[in-house]
């Protein structure tokens, strides 16, 4: 999967959120973040610039540096709220949802209003940290993904 330039950013490919919410997350974030291991995952808002959402699940985001969004929030950290109900905590969103084995995830209505997203859009896998990867939405890099010569897969 291509590093558009020299330096930038990784990409694992391009998701389209489908009609029904699906959203097909690309082959080598799932092998790279073992983000189907736990059936669940956790989804918070991206940056302001990118849109979207990041992607993680409790067995990266317990034990770093940023466990404590999780301790300090337990019916996030249970997932006892509800699927796709967004929790705020120190500026940003947090919300749970289910995982498929193949990657799926099914963004509810309610949850692609809250995200600025809806159906027909493209999502660009990016790598983010070793905690999480993005799933970005609007801005620069999704630009230079559309005008990438290279090919990007497409989920």
């Amino acid at each position: 999967m291509p590093q558009m330039n020299k330096g930038g950013k990784f990409i694992f490919g391009k998701s389209v959120i489908r009609d029904d919410g699906t959203v097909h997350i690309p082959t080598q974030a799932i092998e790279e973040y073992g983000i189907t291991s736990e059936k669940r995952v956790y989804l918070f808002t991206g940056s302001k610039i990118t849109g979207g959402f990041c992607v993680t699940r409790k067995g990266l985001l317990e034990p770093s540096k940023l466990g404590h969004i999780l301790a300090e929030n337990a019916d996030l950290q249970s997932y006892a709220s509800q699927y796709g109900e967004f929790i705020k905590y120190k500026g940003r969103y947090y919300c749970w949802a289910d995982i498929s084995e193949a990657g799926q995830i099914v963004l509810t209505d309610e949850m692609m209003d809250f995200l600025s997203v809806e159906p027909g859009m493209q999502l660009l896998s990016i790598r983010s940290s070793d905690i999480a990867f993005t799933m970005g939405a609007k801005g620069p890099l999704l630009e230079r993904a559309r005008n990438y010569t290279g090919g990007i897969p497409m989920y």
